[in-house]
Parts: structure tokens; sequence; C-alpha cells
């Protein structure tokens, strides 16, 4: 697979700085959003596939204008209080 340039995707970007939000975005999208990719994943993680369809003109900085979805608030706060139980698991309780 070839590499994914900053360059290549500044085509349809205004500057690096926009790629990043619009690249986050689109990747938390992709990761917990329940959106679905335009591009095959071929095994890639969410960022790079983000990264693809930004290069290759399929997703642009109109995304940063859309609303999250209260569905996909939820979902990330989920995600992440079940990533801090795992860190910390819960003791079971004893009785006696």
């Amino acid at each position: 697979m070839a590499r994914i340039t900053v360059e290549d995707c500044l085509d349809h970007v205004k500057n690096r700085f926009e790629l990043v939000l619009v690249g986050s975005k689109r990747a938390r999208q992709l990761a917990v959003g329940g959106k679905e990719a335009l591009v095959p994943w071929e095994n890639d993680k969410p960022t790079i596939v983000a990264l693809r369809e930004i290069e290759e003109g399929l997703i642009d900085a109109s995304i940063l204008e859309e609303k999250e979805e209260s569905h996909e608030l939820l979902s990330l706060d989920m995600l992440t209080a079940n990533l801090n139980a795992e860190e910390n698991p819960v003791p079971p309780l004893v009785e006696g």
C-alpha cells in the first residue's frame, strides 16, 4: 500500500492544522460514531482510513461544520467509562 503524505491531503484542505482537525473528526466518526468508511478498510486503523478519504477528495473541511449527534457523544462517554473500568477494576465484594 502506498504511504499517505501530508502534501497529498493538502490538496483538499487549507493547511496542516485544518488537516489535523478534519482527520481527527473523521477518524472519531469511523471509530465510535458508527459512520461507514468511504474507502476499503484494508486492515487499517481509523486514522489512516480518514486520511485516505481526505486524500481521495471524499472528505473535506465541511465535516467540521457537522454537529455531532448525541449518540456519538454517548458512545464516546461509554467507551471512556469502559476503558477506565478496565484500568481500575472494582475488587469483588467479600462477605463475612
